[in-house]
């Protein structure tokens, strides 16, 4: 008989040895601890968070679409317009010389007006100023069209302007007092951040098929008819205010001059600014233009202060909030990424078409880039904002932005396929604009009271377009120099889109290459503020 079946010591080393087999090392252990509490912790917290929305998750996502289409009919509006320049200029008889006036007109009453239109939607109602803003670009876009003389028709572009200019900031605005801090507004700013660079790439294909293909007022009725439907959508899902507790009463409620004297010395500023590299920076009433604008807007900042500090009458915009340097940081950053990346899509432009010889399609085809790739950032970007602390998003932002004009600035043979330096650098610029640009609102929104949502969307805007006509007129200076002095010609003979000289001549690469070099500088000069001022920046899109 064997016993040692039975033997208690050989089952207790059965017993042990099945014990010590189940055995988890310790580490294990805990990780898998922690991943289990992460877990619970973050179905907690979307458990809280979809418990503290305000309305069902399909009316808020069309709230957040109809939003973004006011970012997505801006930048349609814009490069839309660019494309399809020469053909209007052809058919109305406008010289080349005045036809970026087509674009300008749009571009300085949308810059002008941001501030006032932000602060009466806060005093008004957001939804109010976002609809009419919507109806103010359909009505205008139909008449446009049917205008027969360059004058006239600037002047209805200016009025799209003031259309848009009432739509952007009210986005804004509605997205900050809409959804509380936590994963859900991060994804809404994340998607609105997304209509700016799908704009640019319908406008591209609006401008250069329908221009090609069909008649180029298709452009502005298409444009006229997405006004509608997302003047019709946000009259259905954008909710409807409170009603205000006392009588609004217009003159304590807005302040009517600094509204007057911004939009004023901004107007100056930007025609100034537009004008400069037309005329030439030597013309006597630029430089002028320029001193007035400055005069006006230190105005501007002086009355503000006064009317927040001396009486009991709300200003336009606080001045008090620039003393938070961070928040004063955001803006300059926001200054400077726009001054990089919009010159960089310029500049680039002018590469494939003016040096290169590429026609309108072609071109287009090589920023399609832009608007994919634009999407899939800000898919991630959304789940970013809430688990990476924003110094190193911001970090990873202007990084981008400015090798993507570093790329189009080093002597590589500009015969190099497209694939091994123009397509990473569209990549990148569209990730780092894309990155950026949700996270700064963001900020800007968090950082502001309720009752000034759309101003706070209205100044980063405002603060963009500033950037975007400063970078312009010195990275077109910059150009126009390095251009001038390879041709061997006179500064006054070399236009802002190289003049006349013709594809491929080697002065034209050299300008342009200078001012790829100038807006890697500017995209440098961001990272310098990202990294002084946002240093310890924590989580943006926190729920806190």
């Amino acid at each position: 008989m064997d016993i040692s079946k039975n033997s208690p010591e050989n089952g207790s080393l059965k017993e042990k040895g099945s014990v010590k087999s189940d055995i988890v090392p310790s580490s294990e252990r805990f990780v898998s601890q922690d991943e289990e509490n992460r877990a619970v912790q973050e179905e907690e917290e979307k458990e809280e968070e979809d418990n503290t929305l305000p309305f069902s998750k399909a009316r808020l996502l069309a709230l957040v679409f109809t939003v973004t289409g006011a970012a997505f009919l801006n930048t349609l509006g814009v490069q839309a317009a660019v494309i399809i320049l020469p053909t209007i200029g052809r058919d109305l008889g406008i010289p080349d010389s005045r036809q970026q006036w087509i674009v300008s007109a749009y571009s300085l009453t949308f810059g002008c007006f941001l501030l006032l239109w932000g602060r009466l939607a806060d005093v008004y109602g957001k939804r109010l100023i976002f609809i009419w803003g919507s109806l103010w670009i359909t009505i205008s876009s139909i008449i446009l069209p049917f205008v027969p003389n360059e004058i006239g028709f600037d002047v209805f572009r200016g009025l799209q302007g003031l259309g848009a200019a009432a739509m952007v900031p009210t986005a804004i605005g509605i997205l900050g007092v809409t959804f509380p801090p936590g994963k859900a507004k991060n994804y809404a700013f994340s998607c609105y951040g997304a209509g700016a660079p799908l704009g640019s790439v319908f406008g591209n294909i609006f401008g250069g098929v329908l221009g090609q293909y069909l008649d180029w007022r298709w452009v502005f009725w298409i444009f006229a008819i997405l006004g509608g439907v997302v003047a019709v959508c946000g009259y259905f899902v954008i909710p409807v205010p409170p009603a205000p507790e006392q009588p609004i009463n217009m003159k304590t409620h807005v302040d009517w001059i600094g509204g007057i004297i911004v939009t004023i010395g901004l107007l100056v500023l930007l025609f100034a600014l537009t004008e400069g590299n037309v005329v030439g920076w030597s013309t006597p009433w630029v430089p002028t233009l320029i001193a007035v604008a400055v005069i006006l807007i230190a105005i501007f900042v002086i009355w503000q202060w006064y009317l927040e500090n001396k009486t009991e009458r709300r200003p336009l915009m606080k001045v008090s909030i620039f003393k938070n340097s961070t928040f004063s940081a955001a803006m300059i950053i926001m200054l400077l990424v726009f001054a990089s990346f919009s010159n960089y899509l310029i500049v680039t432009t002018y590469f494939f078409q003016n040096y290169l010889g590429l026609d309108a399609i072609q071109t287009t085809l090589r920023f399609v880039p832009t608007g994919v790739c634009g999407i899939m950032v800000v898919a991630v970007t959304a789940q970013l904002l809430s688990r990476v602390r924003g110094n190193i998003l911001l970090t990873f932002g202007t990084i981008c932005v400015s090798v993507s004009s570093l790329l189009f600035a080093i002597p590589i043979d500009p015969h190099t396929t497209y694939w091994a330096y123009g397509f990473p650098a569209m990549v990148l610029s569209v990730c780092g604009v894309d990155t950026l640009y949700p996270a700064l609102t963001l900020f800007t929104a968090k950082s502001l009271p309720q009752e000034d949502q759309a101003l706070g969307g209205a100044l980063i805007n405002a603060v963009g377009q500033a950037g975007r006509a400063i970078g312009l007129a010195l990275s077109t200076a910059v150009q126009t120099a390095v251009t001038a002095k390879a041709a061997g010609v006179d500064v006054e003979k070399i236009g802002n889109e190289g003049g006349s000289l013709l594809p491929g001549n080697n002065a034209l690469k050299d300008g342009l290459r200078a001012a790829s070099w100038f807006n890697f500088a500017v995209g440098l000069s961001a990272l310098l503020v990202v990294w002084v001022f946002f240093r310890g920046a924590g989580i943006i899109g926190g729920r806190h």
